[in-house]
């Protein structure tokens, strides 16, 4: 078994020990931050001249004076990111190896991690059983300590309502940043599918963190079984051979389609699931996300107005 498998990390009490460990892994593979250097604030306003990119343009000042201003922008040396961690009864399963909750949170406390470390601001909005659970962005070791504290005392319990805790987390960052949600996305498909889109159009970053147990993205047991809802506790026994190809469509389906509809809505996606080490579907999200920053920051160099 790996130092860093998933069931070694997630055994380890103390979750900075942990996650420093997971970081540890990240950084072996020496990519640079992804997150560093991200962030654009608003400066001025100046009159527009010929070849500008017309997507700087303030319509709103147009509206008013019939007049055409550009915007510019300042690049920032740091960023905020809001974790919106899922703490529903759901994330409990499975029992009996490592739970989609304590992955989560796993990585949740890596990223956050990683992101102080860097100099960077990191939050977290999460809710246990109707309890909401809140940390502003910021940073700093003392912060990241309460922070990762407060993500131990989280047990998952009752139902999860993503569409309410993402607005409201990115509501509460005080400027433009990314959003982090790790889920399963079980609950309120649609309308999570619907706030992660509004966040992006606010000028957020987002991504989406599917954690899923191997048992859930492919049924291993035979015969007959009871299976038991843990957020409706409802129990229901079937012939699990019986329903075996057409979950596996239905979970495939859901999957690719939790993908597509990130990809189309200009979102990060990545699956996690609970067997991999965390590191190592942690590094291929983070590598995929500084190349795609690396692209954008070429492309709005050639594009930004404002310049000599």
């Amino acid at each position: 078994m790996s130092a860093r498998s998933p069931a070694v990390a997630a055994a380890i009490h103390d979750l900075e020990l942990a996650a420093r460990m997971v970081v540890e892994g990240l950084r072996a593979g020496g990519h640079r931050s992804p997150f560093h250097g991200y962030s654009a604030e608003f400066q001025q306003h100046r009159p527009y001249r010929a070849g500008d990119d017309l997507k700087y343009l303030d319509w709103k000042i147009l509206a008013r004076t019939d007049r055409l201003y550009t915007r510019q922008f300042r690049e920032t040396t740091s960023m905020s990111v809001m974790l919106v961690l899922d703490a529903s009864a759901s994330m409990a399963f499975p029992e009996n190896a490592t739970s989609k909750f304590r992955y989560a949170s796993l990585v949740a406390a890596a990223l956050a991690y990683l992101i102080t470390t860097q100099g960077d601001a990191v939050g977290l909005m999460s809710a246990s059983d109707d309890a909401l659970t809140y940390v502003p962005a910021r940073g700093g070791r003392p912060h990241l300590r309460l922070l990762l504290a407060r993500i131990e005392r989280l047990e998952p319990a009752g139902a999860w309502q993503p569409d309410r805790q993402i607005a409201r987390a990115a509501e509460l960052l005080k400027r433009r940043g990314l959003v982090i949600v790790l889920s399963d996305f079980y609950d309120a498909e649609d309308a999570t599918r619907r706030e992660l889109r509004r966040v992006v159009r606010r000028g957020h970053d987002v991504a989406m963190l599917q954690v899923l147990a191997p048992a859930e993205l492919a049924l291993p047991w035979r015969g007959d079984i009871e299976f038991h809802d843990l957020e409706s506790g409802e129990r229901r026994r079937l012939d699990a051979d019986a329903v075996r190809r057409p979950y596996d469509v239905a979970v495939r389906e859901f999957v690719e389609r939790c993908r597509m509809q990130a990809q189309r809505d200009g979102i990060d996606y990545v699956l996690l699931p609970t067997d991999a080490p965390p590191e190592r579907t942690l590094r291929t999200w983070l590598l995929r996300r500084e190349a795609r920053l690396a692209a954008g920051h070429a492309a709005g160099r050639t594009g930004r107005t404002g310049g000599p």
